[in-house]
C-alpha cells in the first residue's frame, strides 16, 4: 500500500498552494475595512498624508503673518489662530477622504454627477448671493463660508470623464460640443467673479480629457485656437487680469509702487538659500499678502529651504507618476478618464501655486494643495483625493501579480 505522505501527487497541489498562499497574504476577517486596506492604493494615501501634515507646519510658520494682518487695535488675534483652524480643517476632511474612497465606484459616479449639477447650480447663485473678499465674489455665506467653484472641480471631472466614456458605446453621440457647451457655461461664471485661475483649470483639465478621449486633432487644434483667443480677451476685457499681467511683465508699472506681490513670493522664497533660516525665523514673510494661503510655499521656502521646496515639488510629482502608472493596467474607459483627470486637475493646481511663487506666472490666487490654508480647498480636495483613492482601488487577487491562482484551473 503506498504511503499517502509520500504520493508525489500530494507533494504537487495547485489549488492548495493557492489557499496557502491567499491564508498568508489575506486577512482571516472580511470586514468592509479588512477588504478596504487591501483593495486601497496605500503609497498614494501615505503620500497625501506626507503632504497633510507638511501643511499643518507650513501653516504654523505662516500664521503669524495672517494673524498680524488681521489684527486691530480693538481685535488681537493669536499667532497660531489659523493653525488651529486648519487643525480642525484636517480633521474635518481626512475621515472625509477616507469614508469615500470607501465607497463602490459606480455609487461614486452617480452621486458625483448629482453634485456636478448641484454646484454647478449653486455657481450660477454667486453672483447673486456671493460675498466680495478682496474685490472678488467667489464665496457663498450660508452659516460658514464656501468657494462653489471648489467643490465643482472634482465633480466636473467625474462628470466629463463619464460623458466622454459614453463614446465608447455609441461613438456618434455629440459629447464634444455637450461637454464644450457646459465648460463654457462654467468659465463664463468663473471670469464674472473674475476667477481667471480657476477658468484655466477648468479648461485645462477638459482639453486633457479631450486628449485622453480621442477626439479628433482637428479639434484640439479649434480649440487651442480658442484658448489662445480667450487669453487675449480676458486681457483686454478684464482690468483686474490686464493689471496682474502688468505688474507680472513690467509693464505700465511705477518705480515708487514697489514690488508687486509675485516679486515679493520670490524674494521671500529665495532669501532663506538652500536650507532656510530655521522655523519661525522668516522676515521677508511678513512683506507677504495672504502668506498662509496663496505664497505659502514662499513661507517654505525662506524658513525651510529651497531643499524642502524640492522635497514638496518631488511629493507632488510621486503623487502623479504612481496614478498614472497604477492606471497602465486599468481597462474600464470612465475609471482611466476620472483617474486621470483628477490628477491632472491636482498637479496644474500645485504647478500654478508653485509657479506664482517662483515667478514663473503672474498672480493667480490659488491654494497648494493640502499645504495652503482653507477649509473649502481643505475639504474640496479631500473629496477629490477620496474619489482618486476609490477609482484606483484594485483586488490584488483579480488583477494584481499573483497570477498564481491560474494553475487551478488546469
Amino acid at each position: 500500500m503506498r504511503d499517502s505522505q509520500s504520493d508525489p501527487r500530494r507533494l504537487f497541489r495547485p489549488g492548495q498552494m493557492v489557499r496557502d498562499f491567499r491564508a498568508k497574504t489575506v486577512p482571516r476577517e472580511r470586514t468592509a475595512l479588512a477588504i478596504w486596506f487591501w483593495e486601497i492604493d496605500r503609497v498614494l494615501l501615505a503620500l497625501i498624508i506626507i503632504l497633510v501634515a507638511i501643511g499643518l507646519v507650513a501653516v504654523a510658520a505662516a500664521s503669524p503673518v495672517a494673524a498680524i494682518d488681521r489684527s486691530t487695535s480693538d481685535i488681537n488675534v493669536d499667532p497660531l489662530h489659523y493653525f488651529y483652524r486648519q487643525l480642525m480643517w484636517v480633521g474635518v476632511g481626512v475621515p472625509v477622504m477616507l469614508f469615500i474612497s470607501m465607497l463602490p465606484k459606480e455609487e461614486l459616479r452617480r452621486y458625483t454627477l448629482w453634485a456636478a449639477l448641484g454646484f454647478t447650480i449653486i455657481l450660477m447663485l454667486v453672483p447673486l448671493i456671493g460675498t466680495n473678499v478682496n474685490g472678488a465674489k467667489r464665496w457663498i455665506t450660508i452659516g460658514i463660508q464656501f468657494q462653489p467653484s471648489e467643490f465643482l472641480k472634482p465633480a466636473y471631472v467625474v462628470a466629463m470623464a463619464w460623458l466622454f466614456s459614453l463614446r465608447e458605446r455609441d461613438p456618434g453621440l455629440p459629447v464634444v460640443a455637450l461637454t464644450g457647451a457646459i465648460t463654457a457655461l462654467i468659465a463664463g461664471l468663473l471670469m464674472q467673479q473674475p476667477d481667471f485661475g480657476q477658468t484655466v483649470i477648468f479648461c485645462t483639465c477638459w482639453g486633457a480629457l479631450l486628449l485622453l478621449g480621442g477626439v479628433a486633432w482637428r479639434w484640439l487644434a479649434g480649440i487651442a485656437g480658442l484658448g489662445i483667443a480667450g487669453v487675449f480677451a480676458m486681457y483686454f476685457l478684464y482690468e483686474n487680469g490686464r493689471q496682474r499681467i502688468n505688474d507680472f511683465l513690467g509693464i505700465g508699472g511705477h518705480p515708487e509702487t514697489g514690488p508687486d506681490q509675485t516679486d515679493l513670493a520670490y524674494r521671500t522664497i529665495t532669501n532663506g538659500g538652500f536650507t532656510g533660516v530655521g522655523p519661525g525665523g522668516g522676515q521677508a514673510k511678513f512683506r507677504l499678502p495672504e502668506a498662509h494661503t496663496d505664497y505659502i510655499f514662499s513661507v517654505i521656502g525662506e524658513e525651510f529651504g529651497l531643499f524642502a521646496c524640492i522635497i514638496i515639488v518631488l511629493l507632488y510629482l510621486a503623487i502623479i507618476v504612481r496614478v498614472l502608472l497604477r492606471l497602465l493596467d486599468e481597462e474600464d474607459v470612465f475609471i482611466i478618464l476620472a483617474s486621470a483627470g483628477l490628477t491632472i486637475q491636482f498637479g496644474l493646481q500645485a504647478i500654478i501655486n508653485m509657479g506664482v511663487n517662483a515667478h514663473i506666472f503672474p498672480s493667480k490666487g490659488m491654494t497648494l494643495p493640502f499645504i495652503s490654508y482653507g477649509g473649502s480647498s481643505m475639504l474640496a480636495l479631500s473629496i477629490g483625493v477620496g474619489l482618486l483613492l476609490a477609482f484606483t482601488k484594485r483586488n490584488p487577487f483579480m488583477d494584481g501579480k499573483p497570477r498564481a491562482v491560474r494553475w487551478s484551473g488546469r
